[in-house]
């Protein structure tokens, strides 16, 4: 069994930035697909960024030059470094850990994932 645990959420102002980790353990996590998904009051969940462990990453267009994912196989930890963060970005936010080899053009959709975080609120207001 896989346990993510994401830590790095609060409140910044618009324009500003955070970064999110995502800390795994339990089972061998070093291969896994890790996405980031985040979910507004009312909407679905977003998929907004898949890494393979290569390093390869895919992002969702509404994130594209502001967001950044990386990973640190050896330690099992993600992170999502997130600048230029406007209202729109407010949202609970998700890191998850899904297979291998996960063809990219399913990599962002959340039913494609096995193991999930319990998710973090990320705020963007004045």
């Amino acid at each position: 069994q896989l346990q993510l645990v994401e830590s790095g959420g609060g409140l910044v102002q618009p324009g500003g930035s955070l970064t999110l980790s995502c800390a795994a353990s339990g089972s061998t996590s070093g291969g896994a697909t890790i996405g980031w998904f985040r979910q507004a009051p009312g909407k679905e969940r977003e998929g907004i960024s898949c890494s393979r462990s290569s390093g390869t990453t895919r992002y969702a267009d509404s994130v594209k030059g502001r967001f950044s994912a990386s990973r640190d196989s050896a330690r099992n930890i993600a992170s999502l470094q997130m600048l230029s963060l406007e209202p729109e970005d407010t949202a609970v936010y998700y890191c998850a850990a899904g297979p291998a080899f996960l063809a990219f053009g399913r990599c962002l959709l959340p039913g494609s994932y096995n193991y999930w975080g319990q998710g973090i609120q990320v705020t963007v207001s004045s």
